[in-house]
């Protein structure tokens, strides 16, 4: 049992994990951004795939791209469509390396459909079949990273990135589109 909780932490632990977000979003590239941007936009369906917490941060996105009026899927939902020529596989893997979600690489690739890949590791497996690579420079399980050790567990601060990141290309999109709040709540489910 914990006798003396200290909480005067808390901003200090929130002002590092902020600044070493800021480290990783800030080498962002926008060109980078620009060409997922297109193939999302060009794609007749996205599916988007990923595996744990950044699984989780990339279906906050697949929802966003449903309020865009986009046809969005996330993998193991049990409305994702066959996908081929046309389509968009979109994955999220830190590593590049992750087995279950190179798998599905593989089979999209089979199929003719594009891959787009936000990664830590841009020279992985899943890199090498990617028609679109958006590299977040965050350490992960396979790639550490010299510039930028995180002092939170694990690949936290990868998960963390991919939220934030897939919420600054909403709001590009937004503009592109010529969406606004009201245009998106009306596509939102109203079954809520």
């Amino acid at each position: 049992m914990i006798v003396n909780l200290d909480t005067a932490m808390i901003k200090e632990n929130l002002k590092l994990i902020l600044g070493e977000m800021e480290c990783v979003l800030s080498k962002v590239d926008e060109e980078q951004v620009g060409e997922l941007i297109i193939a999302i936009l060009s794609s007749k369906r996205i599916v988007c795939v990923g595996a744990g917490r950044v699984g989780l941060a990339l279906k906050g996105f697949a929802m966003r791209l449903g309020h865009f009026g986009l046809e969005a899927h996330m993998l193991g939902d049990t409305t994702v469509p066959h996908i081929g020529e046309g389509d968009l596989l979109l994955t999220c893997s830190g590593s590049g390396e992750t087995q279950t979600v190179y798998d599905i690489v593989v089979i999209a690739k089979h199929n003719k459909a594009k891959v787009a890949l936000v990664t830590g590791n841009p020279a992985s497996r899943m890199g090498d079949l990617s028609n679109v690579i958006v590299e977040l420079k965050a350490p992960s399980k396979t790639k550490p990273l010299a510039d930028l050790v995180s002092v939170q567990p694990m690949t936290t601060l990868n998960e963390q990135c991919l939220g934030i990141f897939f919420d600054a290309v909403v709001l590009q999109m937004m503009r592109q589109m010529d969406e606004t709040h009201d245009t998106m709540w009306a596509r939102h489910s109203n079954l809520e």
